[in-house]
């Protein structure tokens, strides 16, 4: 009766008539739900119960027990049961009871996924990539972790060095603590000071309050410096004197701050040239460079590319909420051609833009709108003046030359536009009415 009601209502049921059949049940499958009575003809829906909670503690499980036995039902329940019924079961209560259950099931799988990936957010950075190099830094990456060592990070631009600093930072025994990061080329020079040190109240005008700086927001944590190569030569000095004493003072102040930071810096440019020109101290780049790690550019991770681009796009799909798409074998191609001179910051602005573009079921190269596609190393560019005609005044020749530019731009972005002429337009960023005289000034099917 029980399994019919249940049924009805579009569950699955899986009967067992005592609580051995029941252990094998529940090895054998895994319900959302149990359902047990007290009294068994061997055993008792207490051992069920434990079973139960023993191969998946999450699991809800309602007790039935005869109306005079409602003591049995409570202690069911402290040793874990979620409620009971008292028989004669009526199943419009059952049906409710159970609907109760399977929605606090629900609510305890959504809250295990929650946690999971605030654990995610909160712990190592996902870092995509099967190259030999990139390898070579998760290696370095996890020695360094074990460690409390200064680190500097250099790579070029876009090449992802937070995340690294990040991962490294999770990793560390330092995990729990804050992570910290400062961009010194994106601060002015007369507020770095104050950012990076704090100050005292009436310190300088408008500094109404005691304000804490980087370094003790990070105490006991990590400290990233970006762009470190960017800082004032009389702000290294400071810097360098707060690592190796690991005290400072606040600006406008005489108290000395004490302070557990690990530092990690990052730079975009050769330190040794800055400190060659004398625009770096050098006491700073020996401390700072204690185990110096190199992102590779992605041109030189080529195998990494179709990884990284796939993985942009679903993390795009997903965020932009679109439905699932691929990547063409002709866009797969246009993207290991090009150099990408932004890295991965600029493949992951160029997969984005192609998600929003994409209409059909497949990101096309039209969408990825790599124009300035560049020669590889190896081969030697041709020269794009070699056919040039250089008769007449300096004005014919401009007007030639500008001519020819337009009539190749016009050409090339007609071909990625696959013909249509509204598109090409708005690529080109010229009136509809513009582009078709320009059509047939330069003859252009």
């Amino acid at each position: 009766m029980l399994r019919h009601a249940l049924e009805r209502q579009g569950h699955a049921v899986i009967e067992a008539r005592d609580q051995a059949e029941a252990l094998k049940m529940l090895q054998q499958a895994q319900p959302a739900l149990v359902l047990s009575d007290l009294r068994l003809p061997e055993g008792d829906g207490f051992g069920v119960l434990r079973a139960s909670k023993e191969i998946d503690p999450d699991v809800p499980v309602i007790v039935m027990t005869a109306y005079g036995s409602i003591e049995d039902a409570v202690t069911a329940m402290k040793e874990g049961a979620l409620d009971f019924l008292a028989k004669p079961v009526d199943p419009d209560h059952l049906l409710l009871l159970v609907s109760r259950a399977l929605e606090q099931r629900r609510l305890v799988t959504e809250n295990l996924l929650m946690k999971e990936e605030l654990a995610v957010r909160r712990g190592a950075p996902q870092l995509v990539g099967d190259d030999v190099s990139l390898r070579k830094v998760f290696t370095a990456l996890q020695r360094a972790a074990s460690t409390d060592t200064t680190v500097l990070i250099e790579g070029e631009s876009g090449t992802g060095k937070e995340l690294f600093a990040r991962s490294l930072h999770a990793l560390s025994s330092r995990a729990d603590a804050p992570f910290v990061a400062i961009n010194c080329a994106a601060i002015p020079e007369t507020l770095l000071e104050t950012e990076l040190f704090g100050h005292e109240k009436g310190a300088f005008t408008g500094a109404v309050s005691r304000k804490p700086g980087k370094f003790e927001m990070a105490h006991r944590g990590t400290l990233f410096l970006d762009e470190i190569g960017d800082l004032p030569l009389a702000l290294q000095a400071k810097i360098l004197r707060a690592l190796e004493e690991r005290r400072f003072e606040r600006v406008g102040g005489t108290a000395l701050v004490t302070v557990d930071v690990r530092l990690v810096a990052a730079t975009n440019r050769g330190l040794r040239a800055a400190v060659a020109a004398r625009r770096f101290r050098e006491d700073l780049f020996f401390r700072l460079s204690v185990f110096p790690i190199t992102v590779p550019p992605l041109r030189d991770r080529g195998n990494d590319i179709p990884l990284l681009a796939r993985y942009f796009v679903d993390r795009f799909c997903r965020e932009l909420k679109k439905k699932a798409i691929g990547l063409s074998p002709a866009a797969l191609e246009a993207l290991q051609a090009y150099r990408w001179p932004g890295n991965v910051r600029e493949l992951q602005n160029c997969i984005e833009r192609a998600v929003i573009l994409a209409d059909g079921d497949s990101i096309l190269p039209r969408h990825l709108n790599l124009s300035f596609v560049t020669t590889p190393i190896a081969e030697e560019a041709p020269n794009p003046w070699a056919n040039l005609d250089l008769t007449g005044t300096l004005t014919d020749v401009t007007r030639r030359a500008v001519g020819e530019v337009e009539r190749l731009k016009i050409r090339e972005v007609m071909r990625e536009a696959d013909g249509n002429k509204g598109r090409a337009a708005e690529m080109l960023q010229i009136s509809y009415k513009n582009l078709l005289a320009k059509l047939k000034e330069h003859s252009i099917e």
